[in-house]
């Protein structure tokens, strides 16, 4: 088929699509903290605004005025040009009802062609919402985003239990929403002083026609759980440790590293390590400085989790193991022999290092 009989074949835009300009991120702000997941979203927004010569805005909603404009100044110095806010008492604390009525509000009114939030519990929760609001699209879990010169946003993640991957467009609704996990995108490198315009917008509700009411709030930060997603060495085992009481030599040379160390999901299907330190799509995506996988043959579902580390170190039996397919360091050896040695090889080293320091 011809250029011109391809072009005259493709379908029309709705008209009433051209109402829907920039690119939006809704940063995820609780208690005074912005996630890390929401500049790296800004990073990622920015290369989508510049393709289509649009705006790129960052979306601040909390309680505390101060917070909100702390919150929007580090937004300009990720990338932002301009920033919504809404400042409400009543979104003090993260409520859906609350959060979902300012985010469509606010899309209602100003019509994003894209919005994007990032895959934690707090954006998982409210882009569902907001999409079915709004009757239009979400794409989960993206780990890629494109977009063509029409502003069709081409959202790419895993998809059969990990095996393939699969793209996804929104083509008869606007806005087109996506959510990306944490650390899929890289962090867009700061620009201190970097200012923008700042739109305030009214919320409108009242306490008293909120259902929900929030007694009490835990930080997670006070329960000792692992981070793996932004630790700078991780160490991870798989099923050719062959054993539960072999993962100890992940975890010894962890301890050694001063790293964090998790595996992939057949271990937590077998109830050797805990659901929070699984890595992959389905458990925690990581872009450390080092990554050691030992004995993990590397399936689409795992490399999806772990191919944004600076550097991958593979160790496998199966000189043709998936694995070695994109690690940049390939061993080919038995894990549980190999790893002790390392372990010991890096508990030397830092010994010597030390002393002479």
């Amino acid at each position: 088929m011809s250029d011109t009989s391809r072009a005259s074949t493709k379908k029309a835009l709705p008209e009433h699509f051209k109402a829907y300009k920039h690119v939006w991120v809704a940063v995820e702000l609780e208690h005074g903290v912005v996630h890390p997941v929401s500049f790296e979203l800004l990073g990622e927004g920015r290369k989508l605004a510049d393709k289509r010569g649009v705006d790129l805005a960052g979306v601040v909603m909390g309680g505390d005025e101060a917070s909100v404009l702390a919150a929007a100044q580090e937004c300009f110095e990720y990338g932002a040009d301009l920033v919504y806010t809404v400042t409400d008492k009543v979104l003090a604390d993260y409520r859906n009802e609350t959060a979902t009525k300012a985010l469509t509000d606010l899309v209602n009114s100003y019509k994003p062609e894209i919005l994007l939030l990032g895959a934690t519990n707090l954006g998982r929760d409210l882009a569902g919402s907001v999409a079915t609001t709004l009757r239009t699209g979400l794409t989960a879990d993206s780990t890629g985003l494109e977009i063509d010169d029409e502003g069709s946003l081409a959202a790419t993640r895993p998809t059969f239990g990990g095996s393939l991957l699969c793209t996804i467009m929104t083509l008869n609704f606007r806005p087109q929403m996506a959510t990306v996990r944490p650390r899929v995108m890289a962090m867009p490198a700061r620009q201190p002083g970097r200012v923008g315009r700042i739109v305030e917008h009214p919320l409108g509700l009242a306490e008293d026609e909120v259902v929900t009411k929030v007694l009490k709030f835990i930080a997670d930060r006070a329960s000792n759980k692992a981070q793996l997603a932004y630790a700078d060495i991780v160490v991870a085992g798989g099923l050719g440790l062959r054993s539960a009481e072999n993962f100890q030599l992940v975890k010894s040379l962890a301890e050694v590293l001063g790293a964090e160390y998790g595996g992939s999901r057949p271990l937590v299907q077998k109830g050797w390590i805990t659901a929070e330190r699984q890595i992959g799509q389905t458990g925690k995506t990581i872009r450390p400085r080092l990554y050691i996988a030992a004995g993990i043959s590397g399936a689409i579902q795992h490399r999806v989790g772990v191919e944004g580390a600076d550097l991958i170190v593979a160790i496998n039996t199966d000189p043709n193991a998936q694995i070695f397919q994109f690690a940049h360091l390939g061993i080919v050896a038995d894990a549980i022999e190999f790893l002790p040695r390392l372990t010991e090889a890096f508990r030397s080293y830092l010994s010597v290092n030390r002393l002479a320091g």
